[in-house]
């Protein structure tokens, strides 16, 4: 039902910083695959130079697709996040297959 040509924004009035988004991802995985030592993987956390560009946040102005087409999200924030965890932990051979020849672990975005 959308205008062709018109641009829709989709999100879920969910905005976050990006350290938010680890600490849930750390706090998800923990639940879901305890470490062995007894740590938790915020304790894991190591902060680098920023580099140029890098968004501080993730946030998305939703109200067009919302106010035009009556969209809304099925799954808040956390239950979408816990559901997509969830899938990769349970598709880890598909993971590694995708990352295999094509990414090697390192840090990307670095300018130098």
């Amino acid at each position: 039902r959308g205008s062709p040509g018109r641009t829709y924004n989709v999100g879920g009035l969910n905005e976050r910083t990006n350290l938010e988004v680890v600490h849930s991802l750390c706090d998800i995985l923990d639940e879901l695959r305890p470490l062995g030592n007894g740590g938790t993987r915020r304790e894991l956390v190591e902060f680098v130079t920023d580099r140029p560009g890098h968004d501080m946040r993730y946030a998305i102005d939703a109200d067009r697709i919302r106010a035009e087409l009556g969209w809304a999200p099925t799954y808040d924030f956390d239950t979408g996040l816990r559901a997509t965890v969830h899938w990769y932990l349970d598709n880890q051979e598909w993971c590694e297959e995708v990352m295999r020849d094509h990414y090697d672990g390192s840090r990307l975005g670095l300018t130098t």
